[in-house]
């Protein structure tokens, strides 16, 4: 959790940079506007960028250093109560579902990628797996008996795990389906 927010930090902190010069210059030119495909511009300046009324980075700037305390706290031997980490996975998870449907936007209706988002939804994609693996093992999530042994004996056999891998890999062939060669050139 501790790597993946910290990147999805890094990525929020270029995002949002790149929405204030994007919001004092419509034509600005990013390092990621490589081609019409992938172009961070084309999809910051739509209006998807901005779906709350200011940009997206923003909320990242905000979450992510609460998901990097309660990495460093957990990391530190800390269990924290199970409020909080409720509290946590249902604001991840709107995350992962923002994320999500931003990518969705971006591939099927903007017509373009950016790579700081797309490393933005990889990263709250992992983070939300290994959120969801603590919350289960630690008892966390009010889930039925049965539930929560299956999702213990799916973590203790890393299928959660294979599973991601699985997901983002289709994400990866989606992206190349829908874009081909347009992706490189």
């Amino acid at each position: 959790m501790l790597l993946w927010s910290a990147a999805s930090l890094v990525a929020s902190f270029v995002l949002a940079a790149e929405a204030v010069t994007l919001a004092g210059n419509q034509d600005a030119v990013f390092g990621c506007d490589i081609n019409a495909v992938v172009s961070c511009g084309t999809v910051g300046s739509s209006w998807q960028a901005s779906v709350f009324g200011f940009p997206n980075a923003f909320l990242g700037l905000v979450s992510e250093p609460v998901v990097l305390t309660l990495a460093a706290a957990g990391l530190a031997g800390v269990r924290l109560p199970r409020w909080m980490m409720l509290t946590a996975q249902a604001g991840y998870t709107l995350g992962l579902a923002l994320a999500y449907w931003l990518l969705h936007q971006a591939i099927f209706h903007i017509g373009a990628v950016c790579p700081w988002c797309l490393l933005v939804t990889v990263a709250t994609t992992f983070v939300f797996v290994e959120m969801t693996r603590i919350n289960v093992l630690e008892g966390n999530l009010p889930l039925p008996r049965a539930a929560r042994r299956f999702l213990e004996e799916v973590i203790h056999h890393r299928l959660d795990l294979l599973a991601t891998a699985v997901w983002l890999c289709g994400i990866l062939l989606l992206l190349v389906t829908r874009y081909g060669s347009a992706l490189f050139g």
